[in-house]
């Protein structure tokens, strides 16, 4: 079976984490969200996985290649703007040649059993089946209510107020069939929840929802993203970072350099060719990427630190996100910031 990843998008609610990265490399526990997309539907018997790109998308194909890392074959489809979800897989029909695929988006964090959810669509000889997560806000997300045969009743786009009557949120991973493409206009913009869904509900087609209690979250803004992070490193989502783990809830690269006198806490992710000084401490929760430094007397809590960050000496960072190759100057303490801009790694500034 095939399936495409949606990783088109800009990425705007992440800015300026995403100025110079597209949305789908953002690290998560040290691996681009996108790769553990990936990871899943290789798990799950997927073999031919078809990508859409558009911003910063050479990035995306520059760090995938062909796929043959992760056991699968990728193919790329280029835009030239912005076509919508629905759009998109719409200009990669050709490659859709079997009667069952799966959509995903490229930016979320999930471990759904991808099985499960396709022998659910197949019975129900679906011609669209939405997974869904029970959330707490379901106002950034499409909304559905389902009947007693999971059959969708009413399907609300991004709702507001009031008109909020389900809290069955959207996760973006979609089953079709290959009929789908008979509803999706050529050459032009098309929404799965904007447009193609109410379309679906209007002509009272064999729509269907999987309410699955799989690990699924948007890494959308800044604070899902670092939910996220957290999830991962509390076991909530089938995901592991890309090193052993040394000791419990402590995974840690090569060529490490620990002061004997750093604090290390739990759980935390210490990357490739790190180097964490005298008296510094990183504290619960917290990531560094490979090549990152914490300098004398630096603490580092709940924070993510990405590839070749820098905290300088006696400087504190609680909640927060340092961009690669950033370093936070000496004595600050920071709270709940994003940090992107670098400066000289100079401990006298």
């Amino acid at each position: 079976m095939k399936a495409m990843i949606l990783a088109a998008g800009v990425g705007s609610r992440l800015d300026p984490l995403t100025r110079n990265l597209p949305k789908p490399l953002v690290p998560i526990v040290n691996k681009p969200v996108m790769e553990h997309i990936v990871e899943m539907l290789a798990k799950n018997g997927f073999k031919e996985i078809m990508v859409n790109l558009y911003y910063l998308g050479e990035q995306i194909e520059d760090y995938f290649a062909d796929g043959k890392k992760w056991g699968v074959k990728i193919h790329y489809s280029p835009e030239d703007q912005l076509w919508g979800d629905a759009g998109s897989v719409k200009r990669c029909e050709e490659f859709f040649d079997e009667d069952t695929f799966v959509v995903v988006g490229g930016d979320d964090l999930a471990d759904v059993d991808l099985k499960r959810l396709v022998r659910f669509h197949e019975e129900k000889k679906a011609l669209a089946t939405i997974a869904l997560s029970l959330v707490d806000d379901p106002s950034e997300y499409g909304i559905a209510c389902l009947n007693d045969r999971g059959r969708i009743t009413r399907f609300l786009e991004k709702p507001k107020g009031e008109v909020i009557f389900s809290n069955s949120a959207n996760t973006g991973v979609y089953v079709f069939d290959r009929h789908i493409f008979e509803l999706i206009p050529k050459g032009a913009p098309y929404g799965f929840g904007n447009n193609l869904f109410p379309l679906l509900l209007e002509q009272k087609t064999r729509f269907y929802g999987y309410l699955t209690s799989s690990y699924w979250k948007d890494v959308g803004s800044l604070k899902q993203y670092q939910e996220a992070h957290k999830d991962a490193l509390s076991g909530r989502v089938d995901i592991k970072p890309p090193y052993p783990e040394v000791k419990k809830y402590v995974w840690m690269g090569t060529n490490v350099q620990i002061d004997p006198s750093a604090e290390i806490g739990y759980p935390v992710v210490i990357g490739n060719n790190c180097r964490i000084e005298k008296g510094a401490k990183l504290l619960e929760y917290s990531i560094l990427g490979d090549d990152c430094v914490l300098e004398e007397g630096a603490a580092v809590k709940q924070s993510i630190l990405w590839q070749g960050a820098c905290v300088m000496r006696n400087t504190m960072l609680e909640r927060c996100v340092v961009g690669a190759k950033c370093s936070v100057k000496s004595s600050a303490a920071v709270f709940d910031g994003v940090i992107v801009d670098p400066v000289r790694r100079n401990s006298g500034q």
